[in-house]
């Protein structure tokens, strides 16, 4: 009796043409999430970041114009983020302040998956957007 042993042909196409199937499906939705992961991380490094600038507030009456220099708790000093970048480097946050109002803005950095997302501000006032919507 002579048998068989392994894969055909047919068997290993079959197989690839489930993964491709499965891979075309699912790949959409794992790079959805982690742009939606990421930019919830930025949302979340932003609210910090304005509380930081109510602390610098509280202690100068005024409110820092940078990003990357160090946390004095001073309107002289900055936010302390260095790197001007969040966490994941996904996003590059700058900010517009006088000495009574702040916009602090995450701005998606090219060539990652988040540069179509839209950019992600909050104000002193507490308004949120992202691109034209609020969060």
């Amino acid at each position: 009796m002579n048998r068989s042993r392994g894969f055909s042909l047919i068997d290993v196409l079959i197989a690839l043409a489930v993964v491709a199937i499965l891979l075309r499906i699912a790949y959409p939705s794992y790079v959805s999430q982690i742009v939606r992961s990421s930019r919830q991380a930025a949302q979340s490094e932003l609210v910090g970041l304005a509380n930081l600038q109510e602390k610098i507030f509280l202690n100068s009456s005024a409110y820092t114009t940078s990003v990357t220099g160090g946390y004095t708790g001073q309107s002289t000093g900055g936010l302390g983020v260095t790197s001007g970048k969040s966490k994941d480097s996904r996003y590059t946050y700058s900010v517009a302040a006088t000495a009574t109002t702040f916009t602090l803005t995450a701005t998606p950095v090219t060539g990652t998956p988040q540069a179509g997302d839209g950019n992600l501000s909050i104000t002193e006032a507490g308004v949120r957007t992202w691109g034209s919507k609020t969060w």
